[in-house]
């Protein structure tokens, strides 16, 4: 097989590929790669430098990982994972991503696709109306200096307390919607002023809102389904994918400049500029996941105001209330964050960029309603093609640090998409496909065009049977909102 890469890559089984430390200087742990033999082959070079040189990150503990939807990405590959020693290791920006928990939240109905659909159109353009997007959209939520310090050490928790959202969203929400030890003075005002007006907005890029049908014969795992409130026969469901906007980009460039000064004082050096980090223990290390947690907290609260939104929008629309249309959020997953999580090697400092938390059943983490079933891991696809609702597993806590995939991953630049398409054409092919499209900007739904990202459903099928996360249900779309 003919890879992108002069390393050796040998396969451990039969969706694990490894990189031993032999294949570059300063690798301290191998690297592992989640595909299939067809997904390994069109991996572009960037991913397998970038996560050999994740490899030699001081601290990291088992192995660099990279999931299957992996692709080139700032510093670590997107689909990266890293897990460094909490005392000997190093917190990386790079290992986060720009766009600090960016993530995903779904939300059930009782609707079916019957009740909808005569209604579709109407239903889109309420929701394009309520829920703001594109690069400099506000919301409808106004802040001052102080309650925009609640929002970011609150989170989620914030907005229910002041009627956007239920008390039991919670429960449905990583770190039931809140990292602690989230510090606002850690915070510049640049990032203060880039945030504070974007509280309920999806933004742009590839965030969406998207409308979505549950075909009876899409529902793989029905138990594990049925918890949870998702029932095919055509239900309807929501699914929102935003993050922490202009806000937590800001934190990201405030640190990694401050990253860039630290290394040389604690003597480190990365094979990636990109790879910028500090001594976790540091004064840095720990200003920046302060901060972080921070931006964190600003992304949980804004899909909690777009919930809040979309629960409106619907109960305007089908004249009913939110609670009578069984708008229950099935959970929301942060893609780009770093946790400190327990594991054999004890207390380590967990990086996911493009990956999501695969907690297994009985997972001390885990709200109630989850523990016999395990997490719902939420794996969004392009525009085109539906989403994946997973479910973590015991074996992703035992291989994976119990991370997986995020989406599909892209396969050519965004650049790339809009010279292959106009954002007319996109719009037109999804209309003819029965998906109604609501953009803000023609060159950014061209960017999202179906073809530029991988086969979600072969992604979804390296994970499952690598057994990291186990297929519960295929979301197919029928309206989208794009920035």
């Amino acid at each position: 097989m003919k890879l992108h890469t002069h390393m050796r890559v040998t396969r451990i089984s039969d969706e694990v590929w490894e990189i031993a430390p032999t294949e570059k200087d300063g690798m301290l742990v191998p690297a592992r790669i989640y595909a299939t033999p067809t997904i390994l082959q069109s991996m572009d070079a960037g991913v397998f430098e970038q996560v050999t040189n994740v490899a030699c990150l001081p601290g990291i503990r088992r192995y660099a990982l990279c999931m299957p939807d992996g692709h080139w990405g700032y510093g670590f590959p997107i689909g990266g994972v890293a897990a460094c020693d909490v005392c000997s290791g190093i917190i990386s920006p790079g290992g986060v991503g720009y766009d600090i928990n960016c993530g995903m939240r779904l939300i059930r109905t009782d609707l079916t696709r019957e009740d909808v659909q005569p209604r579709l159109e109407q239903l889109m353009t309420e929701l394009f109306r309520r829920v703001p997007a594109g690069v400099g959209a506000g919301g409808f939520v106004r802040l001052n200096h102080d309650s925009f310090e609640d929002v970011i050490t609150q989170g989620a928790r914030w907005c229910i307390e002041r009627g956007l959202g239920w008390h039991r969203d919670l429960d449905a929400i990583e770190e039931r919607g809140c990292l602690a030890g989230a510090d606002p003075s850690k915070v510049s005002d640049r990032a203060r002023g880039r945030g504070i007006n974007q509280l309920g907005t999806l933004g742009s890029g590839n965030h969406y809102l998207e409308v979505q049908v549950v075909a009876n014969e899409r529902v793989f795992d029905r138990e594990t389904a049925a918890a949870w409130g998702i029932t095919g026969h055509d239900q309807i469901v929501v699914m929102v994918h935003c993050g922490s906007r202009g806000f937590g980009h800001q934190v990201a460039s405030d640190y990694l400049k401050t990253f860039e000064r630290a290394m040389r004082r604690y003597g480190i050096a990365v094979k990636d500029q990109q790879l910028a980090c500090a001594p976790f223990m540091s004064v840095e290390g720990q200003d920046y996941f302060a901060a972080m947690n921070c931006a964190a907290n600003m992304a949980f609260a804004n899909r909690q105001v777009i919930t809040h939104q979309i629960r409106e929008a619907f109960a305007a629309v089908f004249g009913r209330s939110a609670e009578e249309l069984g708008m229950e959020l099935v959970y929301d997953v942060a893609h780009n964050i770093a946790k400190v999580e327990r594991y054999p090697e004890g207390d380590l400092v967990v990086h996911r960029k493009g990956s999501t938390r695969a907690f297994g059943p009985g997972s001390p983490d885990l709200a109630e309603r989850y523990q016999a079933t395990g997490q719902p891991v939420i794996c969004g696809g392009s525009m085109e093609t539906g989403s994946y609702l997973l479910v973590g597993t015991e074996k992703a806590m035992r291989d994976t640090f119990a991370s997986s995939m995020h989406g599909s991953g892209r396969t050519m630049s965004r650049a790339q998409a809009k010279k292959a398409i106009r954002g007319e054409q996109v719009r037109s092919q999804m209309k003819q496909q029965g998906i109604i499209v609501k953009a803000v900007s023609m060159s950014g739904l061209a960017e999202e065009a179906g073809f530029a990202y991988k086969d979600i459903s072969e992604v979804v099928e390296a994970v499952d049977c690598a057994g990291i996360t186990k297929k519960v249900a295929e979301l197919r779309p029928i309206g989208n909102i794009k920035g």
